[in-house]
C-alpha cells in the first residue's frame, strides 16, 4: 500500500507547479516561502536538541502555543520547529515574540521530500497535532528511530472509517507512534481499533490559554467607535452564513438603532465578494485592516486580518460560530467560551460534539436551527448583556490541568 501511496503522491507532484501557481494567484500561498513545501528552507537548523511540532492550520498551531511557551524556557531545548500547511497559520507567528521557535511550511509528503526534510532538520522529537497523519513522513521517522507522538489527537467517525478500510497499512502507521494522546473519548476508542499502542487521554489542549491572550487590547479607534453601541460577533463564517448574519442584523436594527455586527470570515480571501454582497443589501461596511476613520454609521464591521479573533472574543459577549448552518462540522467553541462569551451555533457541530455537551451543561453554548432562531437568541442576549465569569474560570482551571499533564508526558521523550 505504501508503494501505491508513493505513486499517487509522485503523480500529484507532476501537477504541483500548476497547483501552486493557482494558489499564488488566489493569495493562498506565500510569495516566496512556498518553496519550503519543496524542501528549500528559509531558516537554519541550530545545533542541539530540536523539538518539531506539526499542525495543519491555525487552530492546530494555536493549540500548542501554550506548550511552546513553556518549552522555550527549558535550557536543554535549543530550537523548536513548527510546521503547518496554510498561509494563515504562518501569519499568526507575527503575534508571538518567540526566541527559539521558528515556522516553516510542511513539505509535500513524497518519499524524497520527507527524507530531505528529516536530513536537514534532524528532529529529536516529532509531535503531530490533531489528525495529521502523513504516511511517508511517519514511515521515515520510524526508519530513523525518531520518537513521534500524536498530540491532542482527534479522529472523527468519518476519518476512522477511511483509515479502517486501509487495514494493515493504517495499522502500521498508528502502532508505530511512540504515544498517542486523544482529546476525547471517541478518538480514544478509534485509536485502540486502529492499533495505536500507548494511548493516554489527557483532554483538549485548546482549553489552555497562551500568554498572548492576556495581552490583547482593542485599539483606540475601534474602542471609540464601539462606545455606546450594541454589538455581536459572527466568527469562522462560511459562504451563505454571512448573508444569514446580515439579514439578522437588518431585523435586529429595527429594535437596536445603534447595533453593529462584527463578521470574521473563516477565509479572508472571500472578503471582497462578501463586502460587495453586504453593500447590495444596503449595509454600510468597514474593513478592520482599513486605516480610515470608522464611519459612525457603519453597520457591519468585517475583520479581514489573521490572528485577531481572540481580541473580539475579549470585547464581545455574544458569539455566533460558523460552519454550523450552511456548512457542516462546526468550529471549536472553547476560545469564545474561555472569555465568558455566550456561544450560539447551528445544528452541524459533529466535529466538536463532546465539547459542546460540556458547554451545554454550563449554559454557555446554545443551539439554533435557522435564521429566525438566531435573531431571537441574539435579541435575548442583547437585553441581558452579561458575560459568564464562572464558565471562564472553569475552563481555565481545566486548561491548566491539561497543559501540565501534557508537559509531564513530553518529558518522557526528551
Amino acid at each position: 500500500m505504501i508503494i501505491i501511496y508513493r505513486l499517487l503522491i509522485n503523480f500529484i507532484l507532476i501537477f504541483s507547479p500548476l497547483i501552486i501557481l493557482i494558489r499564488l494567484i488566489k493569495k493562498k500561498e506565500h510569495t516566496f516561502r512556498f518553496k519550503e513545501k519543496f524542501t528549500f528552507f528559509s531558516n537554519k537548523r541550530k545545533k542541539g536538541y530540536l523539538i518539531w511540532f506539526h499542525g495543519a492550520s491555525v487552530g492546530e498551531v494555536l493549540s500548542v502555543i501554550p506548550l511552546i511557551e513553556k518549552l522555550e524556557k527549558k535550557k536543554n531545548i535549543n530550537q523548536i520547529l513548527v510546521t503547518s500547511s496554510t498561509l494563515s497559520s504562518s501569519k499568526i507567528f507575527d503575534k508571538f515574540n518567540f526566541k527559539k521557535t521558528i515556522h516553516q511550511f510542511f513539505p509535500i509528503d513524497s518519499n524524497f521530500f520527507s527524507k530531505r526534510f528529516l536530513r536537514y532538520w534532524k528532529p529529536n522529537l516529532a509531535i503531530f497535532v490533531d489528525s495529521e497523519i502523513w504516511p511517508n513522513m511517519l514511515t521515515n521517522l520510524k526508519k530513523k528511530s525518531v520518537p513521534h507522538i500524536l498530540l491532542n489527537a482527534r479522529i472523527t467517525k468519518k476519518s476512522f472509517k477511511r483509515w479502517k478500510k486501509l487495514g494493515l497499512f493504517s495499522k502500521n502507521l498508528f502502532e508505530n507512534f511512540s504515544a498517542t494522546y486523544p482529546q476525547n473519548i471517541e478518538t480514544t476508542k478509534y485509536l485502540k481499533q486502529l492499533g495505536a499502542k500507548r494511548i493516554k487521554k489527557i483532554g483538549n489542549l485548546k482549553f489552555s490559554q497562551n500568554s498572548y491572550d492576556t495581552k490583547l487590547a482593542i485599539d483606540r479607534k475601534l474602542k471609540n467607535f464601539m462606545k455606546n453601541k450594541k454589538y455581536w460577533c459572527a466568527t469562522s463564517t462560511h459562504e451563505g452564513e454571512e448573508l444569514i448574519c446580515a439579514n439578522t442584523h437588518l431585523k435586529l436594527q429595527k429594535k437596536y438603532k445603534n447595533l453593529v455586527t462584527i463578521i470574521i470570515p473563516r477565509h479572508i480571501q472571500r472578503v471582497a465578494e462578501l463586502e460587495n454582497d453586504l453593500q447590495k443589501l444596503g449595509l454600510k461596511t468597514h474593513l478592520h485592516s482599513s486605516k480610515n476613520v470608522i464611519d459612525k454609521k457603519t453597520q457591519i464591521y468585517i475583520v479581514d486580518t489573521y490572528g485577531e479573533t481572540k481580541l473580539f472574543f475579549k470585547v464581545c459577549k455574544i458569539i455566533f460560530l460558523g460552519k454550523s448552518i450552511s456548512s457542516k462540522g462546526g468550529q471549536n467553541p472553547l476560545e469564545p467560551a474561555r472569555y465568558g462569551c455566550k456561544v450560539i451555533h447551528g445544528p452541524h457541530i459533529g466535529n466538536f460534539r463532546e465539547i459542546y455537551q460540556l458547554l451545554d451543561k454550563n449554559n454557555i453554548a446554545f443551539k439554533i436551527n435557522g435564521k429566525n432562531q438566531l435573531s431571537n437568541k441574539i435579541d435575548q442576549f442583547l437585553k441581558r448583556n452579561i458575560r459568564s465569569k464562572n464558565a471562564e474560570n472553569k475552563i481555565n482551571i481545566l486548561g491548566d490541568r491539561i497543559l501540565k499533564e501534557s508537559l509531564i508526558e513530553l518529558k518522557f521523550f526528551e
